[in-house]
């Protein structure tokens, strides 16, 4: 089950309303600019049923390379994104039956990428 690209929201919603497709396209450009727009100053984002996007202050720390794990790294003071579910959304998470549960993390396993092989010299 591949991911659902801004492509794919374009088209379903073209397909419901009729809409033409500049216009839905621009309208969802649109909305996710604003929504970028206000986590780039610093403001959460409310999505009624759906989420908020919360803006978290990473602390500084001291990392570690773990191929070579003397060498210490200083990681700076950063901004991320938080997401936490509203509540429809949240229910229907809790919903899943044990075999779409597995469904999904098999999906997930076969699109995640493994460590990449170094190419060798013979």
């Amino acid at each position: 089950m591949p991911s659902l690209t801004k492509r794919d929201i374009v088209n379903a919603v073209f397909e419901k309303t009729g809409i033409p497709l500049k216009h839905v396209r621009n309208a969802v450009q649109l909305t996710l600019d604003e929504i970028v727009g206000a986590l780039a100053q610093g403001r959460g984002v409310e999505l009624r049923n759906f989420g908020v996007f919360d803006i978290q202050i990473r602390r500084p720390r001291v990392g570690r390379n773990p191929n070579k794990p003397e060498w210490e790294v200083q990681i700076p003071r950063r901004a991320s994104v938080k997401f936490k579910l509203g509540k429809e959304l949240k229910a229907l998470m809790q919903s899943f039956d044990e075999a779409k549960l597995d469904e999904i993390e098999a999906e997930s396993l076969k699109t995640k990428r493994g460590p990449r092989k170094k190419n060798r010299v013979k």
